[in-house]
């Protein structure tokens, strides 16, 4: 009877180990059938399909939620192009994992977003209108790798960051890493990603959170691995990484959007443009009278000889 105790108590502990999520690190994993949850909020838990990525709102939600209880989470290719200036906050997300278009952050503030949960208007209040959800469709990664012993092989660093993304990220589609740009002396990698417009069965925004966690901070995946294209037998292990995302429509920031920054720049500027006016208008008003007074010494100068 004891032998069959035991059997089944170490059959119980192997499905245990047996259920967790690879694509999340913070989820919680119940067998029998195996379910994984991230908890999202309060006795908020999201089912994960532990199969694909993490949807990024749902992420963004619980890394919020760990940072509220002290539980830190580790961790321009056209003019239209934006960063993503504004940082993690908590956001409204679809029942799946889709960002609403509008977001509030439980404030009176709102702002329109794109796919991947970046501002893309100025703020507003809470009649701001955000018609429909504007998809990105092309992504621009620019990496800088730690050194290396040997210099890398050039031609063959566009295959290895495609497989690599492949592998890593749910079988990624390859080809649309569209170009890979390499300047050997900063040391620094430039990625395109890109899409159809109007293309819904690929969602770039889902690889390229992963992707900056895994460079920017600590992996999300549960084994820890880092993203580290290898070449020629070289693993580019990256120290840093921004991200432009290119929407399907261009943003609709305006100058109340400017920082004080490049506020406080363009005012110095512009009264450097106004000083040299200035300048510019004296000495040629002193040179007239210059002139003028010439003119008339000339007639006088004449008559004396």
């Amino acid at each position: 009877m004891w032998i069959i105790v035991v059997l089944a108590a170490l059959v119980a502990v192997a499905s245990s180990q047996s259920c967790s999520c690879r694509t999340m690190k913070w989820a919680t994993c119940e067998p029998d059938p195996c379910v994984c949850t991230l908890l999202l909020g309060n006795n908020e838990k999201q089912v994960l399909n532990c199969d694909k990525m993490v949807p990024k709102c749902f992420l963004m939600k619980a890394e919020m939620f760990r940072l509220k209880k002290g539980q830190r989470a580790v961790g321009k290719p056209v003019e239209h192009a934006f960063v993503d200036n504004d940082g993690i906050y908590d956001p409204d997300c679809e029942s799946d994992g889709t960002f609403k278009a509008k977001q509030c952050n439980g404030t009176d503030t709102c702002w329109c977003v794109n796919s991947a949960g970046v501002r893309r208007t100025d703020k507003g209040d809470a009649n701001l209108k955000c018609e429909k959800l504007v998809y990105t469709h092309w992504l621009r990664f620019q990496m800088k790798h730690k050194e290396l012993p040997k210099a890398i092989d050039q031609s063959k660093l566009k295959d290895a960051i495609a497989n690599a993304i492949s592998e890593r990220y749910d079988n990624f589609n390859k080809s649309l890493v569209e170009n890979v740009e390499y300047d050997p002396d900063g040391r620094v990698i430039v990625v395109d990603v890109k899409k159809e417009i109007g293309d819904r069965t690929t969602d770039l925004t889902h690889m390229a959170y992963y992707l900056e966690k895994d460079i920017k901070d600590l992996p999300l995946f549960k084994d820890q691995a880092k993203f580290e294209p290898a070449v020629n037998g070289q693993n580019l292990a990256m120290e840093d990484v921004l991200v432009y995302y290119v929407d399907e429509e261009p943003p609709t920031f305006t100058m109340k959007a400017l920082t004080g920054g490049i506020i406080a720049v363009i005012v110095v500027v512009v009264l450097l443009v106004v000083v040299g006016l200035l300048l510019l208008f004296f000495l040629n008003r002193r040179q007239n009278m210059q002139q003028k007074q010439y003119a008339k010494a000339e007639p006088r100068e004449m008559e004396a000889m």
